[in-house]
């Protein structure tokens, strides 16, 4: 019984008489708010809890040798997918023209509306026995060897197909202006087949992977090439010489996709004011590391862009077209999802219930003490 009494004085909470109360209306409403308060403030520490968190953190990007993908879908209106190339150059001397895997081009009607959808490549499929180089016969192994017209690097290069020839002609770098005149051309049907889309546009998308250096890739029409560091254009004699180059970004992201990602280009349209130009977006690309709750990394990146149109009036000429020229920020960014641990979660709790009712405490106590001075000043001025 001593023990129980020596527990019964460290009671830091006496307890009054009820007797002694004194309950007001003020203090009703004050109970009823700070009630309010405290049930929506413990309703959001509780969705704090359950769902993870973001943590931001910013680190100098020291990872070398890595290659960045390019994910894009583009609609050109008024470009004809026989025309329309993609090119990547960088500042490490890698070059790709023309490139064809990974890529998918859909033809389009002057409503948008999609006409035919196909693996990137012009014409039919190659031509497997095509004519002998300087028209002879056949050989014991009946093999044939198409002439590359006077663009063979060797008297044992063959071209087989016209792509094959504007190949060899890009490598010498000379521009095709008499595709009558290849006969692969005539028999693959590749000249009929950019007549057949003259007035169509065309929707491509796919996939890039490109050196993680400074650089571009460009839609252009016609293949580009490099000669003498200036960029041509392997442009056709029937092909007109402006080309109205509108476009719509539909997709334009730079690795993986993550949780709260905005790519600003995204549903992007620009409309072509004059008859020709190039059309430039000046792209920063700062690498980001996800990492979510389970722990699972994404290594991705996110981008900001500016934009610039460059009309085709002066001289040189700026080749038609729209760049993408990209180079990457030295800073990566690193976010990581987290849960709020249990401790952090009731010591929230805890301060949420305390702090209000403390401060709902001291505002009744305010209250009630003003109005019964109030109330005495009333009394001791009207019996005065």
């Amino acid at each position: 019984m001593e023990i129980l009494s020596k527990l019964r004085n460290l009671d830091a909470y006496p307890k009054v008489n009820e007797d002694f109360y004194s309950r007001t209306l003020s203090g009703g409403l004050i109970t009823i708010v700070s009630s309010i308060a405290i049930l929506l403030l413990f309703l959001s520490e509780i969705r704090l809890y359950l769902y993870s968190a973001t943590d931001t953190k910013l680190i100098v990007d020291t990872s070398r040798g890595e290659r960045l993908g390019v994910n894009f879908d583009i609609a050109f209106p008024t470009i004809a997918c026989s025309l329309l190339a993609v090119d990547t150059m960088d500042v490490s001397g890698e070059q790709h023209y023309d490139i064809k895997h990974d890529i998918i081009k859909k033809r389009l009607d002057y409503l948008g509306n999609v006409i035919e959808s196909r693996q990137d490549g012009v014409g039919a499929p190659k031509i497997e026995r095509p004519l002998q180089r300087h028209g002879g016969r056949l050989d014991h192994n009946e093999s044939y060897c198409g002439s590359c017209y006077g663009a063979e690097a060797s008297d044992d290069d063959c071209c087989n197909s016209c792509e094959e020839v504007r190949e060899a002609y890009r490598k010498k770098g000379w521009g095709v202006t008499n595709p009558d005149l290849i006969d692969q051309c005539k028999r693959e049907g590749f000249i009929q087949k950019i007549k057949d889309e003259q007035g169509e546009g065309c929707n491509i998308h796919g996939f890039l992977e490109v050196n993680k250096v400074a650089g571009n890739f460009h839609f252009a029409p016609g293949k580009g090439f490099h000669q003498s560091f200036n960029f041509l254009q392997d442009l056709l004699n029937f092909q007109p010489e402006n080309y109205n180059i509108s476009h719509k970004i539909n997709k334009l992201a730079f690795g993986i996709e993550f949780p709260g990602v905005v790519n600003p280009l995204d549903g992007v349209q620009w409309m072509h004011p004059t008859s020709s130009g190039m059309y430039q977006y000046f792209i920063k690309v700062v690498p980001t590391i996800y990492t979510d709750i389970t722990g699972r990394k994404i290594h991705t990146n996110q981008f900001s862009v500016t934009e610039h149109f460059r009309d085709t009036v002066g001289y040189p000429k700026p080749p038609p077209g729209v760049y993408f020229f990209y180079e990457f920020s030295p800073i990566k960014v690193l976010y990581t999802e987290g849960n709020t641990s249990l401790l952090h979660f009731l010591t929230n709790v805890c301060a949420i219930v305390g702090g209000i009712f403390t401060v709902a405490g001291i505002v009744d106590s305010f209250i009630y003490h003003g109005h019964r001075a109030i109330k005495k000043k009333m009394e001791l001025g009207k019996y005065g």
